[in-house]
């Protein structure tokens, strides 16, 4: 029997009260809870959004919960942008355990069947216990600047806004001790050799087959070592495509879906290559840490976590390389995008897809089975920064280490900067080429905060934005517009569409509810800059871009960024109510409940 530690029941209740705070939190933006004030005084500033009375409303303020037949909840919490609740996890009394309150509240408040309260309490147990974990060896904001990007990511807490963000549905507490990024664990992964009729390589023009994927990615004695392993088997080696494999994926759903496949020689166990790698954030893609330059591994892992199963779509996988090359046809061909944003797109150079013979020809089975084997092959960051620059993910600039000092004010201080000068130069990175790819070619990144990354210069000052996962979060719009007009077939058939009012909804949800909602109540607090200030100096940069490109001004009213109004997206609502635990034949969209009020709007 393997030996699980336990976690010092100090370290334990501390981790849950601060997942209580967020959960009342989230639940309460999201409008599953409604916290009732406490004073007359909270009733009129809980509008949701501060502007001008910004300090006044981002001050704590009471509110009480109550529970019918149970307890009368108590805490403190500021109300900030997008209708946002920051709750105080010291000031919640009477109870401060989240999946006894779940307990407590299932029937009356949540109406939860059953089902999904069980699976729900095991995400959140889960969730719990990485995030001991990450207490238990969270180094000081200072050290957290000093790291690489792939060892930062071994620190980051998970998604701000999803409460069971690291529930891994599948992963035992061994697996997950030893293939999360917080295990910050390097080990080589496993190749299999699969038969060309279950197997389809594509890549883009510089990686058109699978060959010349091989010798950059693999050394010839490695080659040489699996052809030799298919050769034992008596089969021909061009007849395989190789591709590695999650250690876990192999024992626990490859092994037994592909059975027969193994049985008759279709699929080969390879052995491991030489380099080690660890998870990001994301779990199933891994970084070559032997080996900085060498590009990142993208694979598919029958886990649920944050909302998903974690495979990868077979449709998606083989479109990869060819949305990869248009998006960076888009961006070498724009003059701003490429040499004045100079902005990075991480492409998905290659992929290896694999069909299981009966699963992906039952459109009616859960899509996890139509996800279960693949690869693909990102370009690394890496490469693409000069020296003495340093890339950070999104995400990282809301990490706050036991002291309660935000990453993000360490950088700040280490600029030198006057701290609305760094969010200028931060507003500069990241919106004007997200901004040019909404308005000019009718085409939306989600720049949540695992697949944006910001590139800072030598004094930690934000200069460029890079982005990653095309496939999965790049849309376009549904309305025909003349720069779409040219889209590969490959690439139009595989993106998703949406109505043009609907796009500007995936920066807001990706990057200022997502990231900006938690990002400026920390600069209020640690750098002084009141709520309505940081608002405003993101607003001034959509409208220095405007006033850069009033040739189109039309696109800047039919993408409204500045609406008064947006969609309030319900990442949380999705699991408690639209799809609970269920197996579902797609993939599940988020819910979009009610409406906020935009910071971003000149009211």
């Amino acid at each position: 029997m393997p030996s699980i530690p336990p976690a010092p029941a100090a370290a334990w209740h501390a981790a849950a009260r601060r997942l209580f705070a967020k959960l009342l939190g989230e639940f309460a933006y999201e409008g599953v809870l409604t916290p009732e004030p406490e004073d007359a005084e909270t009733t009129a500033s809980t509008s949701g959004l501060p502007r001008a009375d910004a300090d006044h409303a981002s001050a704590p303020r009471p509110y009480r919960l109550a529970v019918p037949g149970s307890h009368v909840y108590r805490f403190s919490a500021r109300r900030g942008a997008y209708g946002h609740w920051e709750v105080d996890p010291d000031s919640i009394t009477p109870a401060t355990d989240p999946l006894a309150f779940l307990a407590d509240a299932h029937g009356t408040l949540l109406r939860l069947p059953g089902d999904t309260l069980g699976h729900l309490l095991r995400e959140l147990t889960a969730t719990l216990a990485a995030d001991v974990r990450l207490a238990r060896s969270a180094p000081t904001a200072a050290a957290l600047a000093d790291l690489g990007y792939a060892e930062l990511e071994g620190h980051l807490t998970g998604h701000p806004w999803l409460v069971a963000s690291k529930g891994r549905l599948g992963f035992s507490a061994t697996d997950a001790r030893r293939w999360t990024p917080e295990a910050r664990t390097p080990a080589r992964l496993p190749w299999l050799a699969v038969h060309r009729s279950l197997a389809r390589y594509r890549g883009t023009p510089a990686l058109a087959t699978a060959d010349r994927l091989y010798e950059d990615e693999l050394p010839a004695r490695v080659r040489q070592a699996f052809a030799r392993a298919v050769t034992e088997q008596d089969r021909d080696p061009h007849d395989y495509l190789w591709l590695p494999v999650h250690p876990w994926q192999w024992d626990e759903t490859i092994a037994p879906l592909f059975a027969a496949q193994i049985a008759d020689g279709l699929v080969i166990e390879l052995p491991e290559d030489d380099d080690l790698r660890v998870p990001q954030q994301s779990v199933r893609t891994f970084l070559n840490v032997s080996r900085p330059a060498a590009r990142t591994v993208k694979l598919p892992l029958s886990v649920l976590n944050t909302l998903v199963w974690r495979g990868l779509p077979t449709e998606r996988t083989l479109a990869a390389p060819a949305v990869t090359s248009w998006i960076h046809h888009l961006r070498d061909a724009d003059p701003f995008l490429h040499e004045e944003t100079r902005v990075v797109l991480l492409g998905e150079v290659a992929s290896v897809t694999v069909e299981h013979p009966l699963y992906d020809r039952l459109p009616g089975v859960p899509y996890q089975y139509r996800e279960l084997l693949g690869c693909i092959w990102r370009e690394p960051i890496g490469p693409y920064l000069a020296p003495r620059e340093r890339a950070r993910s999104l995400a990282a600039l809301l990490h706050t280490d036991p002291a309660g000092r935000c990453l993000t004010t360490e950088l700040v201080h280490r600029s030198g900067l006057a701290p609305q000068v760094w969010l200028r130069h931060l507003f500069q990175a990241l919106l004007p080429p997200l901004l040019h790819f909404l308005y000019r070619y009718g085409t939306v990144f989600s720049p949540h905060g695992e697949n944006a990354v910001v590139v800072f210069d030598e004094q930690d000052v934000p200069a460029r934005l890079a982005v990653k996962d095309f496939v999965d979060d790049v849309n376009l719009c549904a309305q025909p517009l003349p720069e779409l007009a040219e889209v590969p077939s490959e690439v139009r058939a595989t993106l998703l569409t949406e109505p043009p009012d609907f796009l500007p909804q995936f920066i807001h949800t990706g990057l200022f509810v997502g990231v900006f909602r938690y990002l400026a109540p920390l600069c209020a607090r640690q750098l002084g800059v009141p709520q309505a200030r940081f608002w405003t100096l993101a607003r001034e940069e959509v409208l220095r871009y405007q006033r850069r490109f009033p040739e189109l001004k039309r696109r800047y009213e039919l993408f409204d960024l500045l609406t008064e109004r947006i969609g309030r997206l319900c990442l949380n609502r999705n699991r408690l109510y639209a799809d609970g635990y269920r197996d579902r034949a797609e993939r599940p969209h988020a819910v979009v409940d009610g409406t906020v009020p935009n910071p971003l709007h000149a009211g």
